[in-house]
């Protein structure tokens, strides 16, 4: 069975390359190589000693997705492909809207010209917002988006929902908490260009020396030390929830939503003192104003995907620390 990839080479997509390759399935890569790196197509082949298909292109493109559709015949879509970045998406809105609304819906009309029936889609526990109870449940109503990001995920998110009933047979949307962590190969994770907005590469360059100090931003949320509270779930754990996602559309039809999540919360200053002792390197850090389109707490309920998928998170927030320590020393 073929299985598109968008993004496929981005942080969360390459370790969803392992797992697929590693369950027999052959993979097409769709990635501009905008926010990843191309020797990731080369860590992938070395971990699985297999092969894939690679298509250096904006998904946005509808002459190059074209050519890859009619050249590979996909069976199904997993789609990555966007900007990611709560912060950048709240100074920039227009780039977040245009980009990750234009790859989405020029994806779905290929799909639909070449009958390509099974879609799951990359979406996050963003869409939740603020207001929702603790832990989120997917039947949840999407709150008030908190940022341009997170508008985008409630936008796709709808747009599925409707194509779905024209042109899809199944449709799995992945609602992600925090993916950590890094392939326990040490030869794939997180690296991403210039400073990074995520705090796990932060932490890790820290403590390479590559970066002086951590900010941590905000220390008076109604936390139990002050810290925002995060859903980590390490990689490799979300990156199985979607070979189960695949396996759920080829045996069920219609629109199903999936928290990927552990189900626990952890501060960021847990996180540090996690890193801190795993490594046994000291993380310097100071404290910095919010930042603007950060939630104070967010946690899953991720009872449904266990139930209907029979995927759960089985790495620890330890295992998270320690692989992306690992990683970081290799590079």
């Amino acid at each position: 069975m073929k299985v598109l990839l968008t993004g496929g080479a981005g942080y969360i997509g390459s370790h969803i390359a392992v797992e697929l390759l590693d369950c027999g399935y052959d993979v097409i890569i769709a990635d501009d190589f905008s926010n990843s790196h191309p020797n990731v197509i080369d860590a992938i082949k070395t971990i699985t000693s297999k092969g894939l298909a690679l298509y250096r292109i904006d998904v946005a493109d509808r002459e190059g997705l074209e050519k890859l559709f009619r050249e590979n015949k996909p069976d199904a879509v997993i789609h990555l492909a966007g900007f990611k970045a709560v912060g950048e998406s709240v100074r920039e809105p227009l780039k977040y809207y245009r980009n990750n609304i234009d790859c989405t819906l020029t994806l779905l009309e290929t799909m639909k010209a070449h009958n390509v029936g099974h879609f799951i889609f990359s979406s996050s526990a963003t869409v939740y917002g603020g207001e929702n109870s603790l832990p989120n449940t997917e039947d949840m109503r999407p709150g008030k988006s908190a940022n341009p990001y997170a508008a985008t995920k409630q936008m796709i998110e709808q747009i599925i929902t409707d194509t779905a009933e024209v042109s899809l047979t199944s449709a799995v949307i992945l609602r992600y908490y925090n993916p950590v962590g890094a392939h326990k190969s040490g030869l794939i994770g997180e690296m991403p260009d210039g400073t990074p907005n995520n705090l796990m590469p932060y932490i890790m360059q820290v403590g390479d020396g590559r970066l002086p100090a951590l900010n941590v931003f905000g220390n008076d949320y109604p936390t139990k030390d002050g810290t925002g509270v995060r859903d980590y779930i390490h990689v490799t754990d979300l990156a199985r929830g979607h070979v189960k996602a695949i396996n759920y559309c080829l045996e069920n039809n219609g629109v199903e939503i999936f928290n990927l999540g552990t189900g626990a919360g952890h501060s960021v200053l847990e996180l540090i003192e996690t890193y801190e002792r795993v490594s046994g390197i000291k993380i310097p850090y100071s404290f910095a104003p919010r930042r603007e389109g950060d939630l104070p707490v967010s946690y899953a309920d991720a009872s449904k995907a266990e139930k209907l998928m029979g995927w759960r998170a089985e790495l620890t927030l330890e295992d998270m620390c320690e692989s992306s320590y690992r990683f970081i020393s290799n590079i």
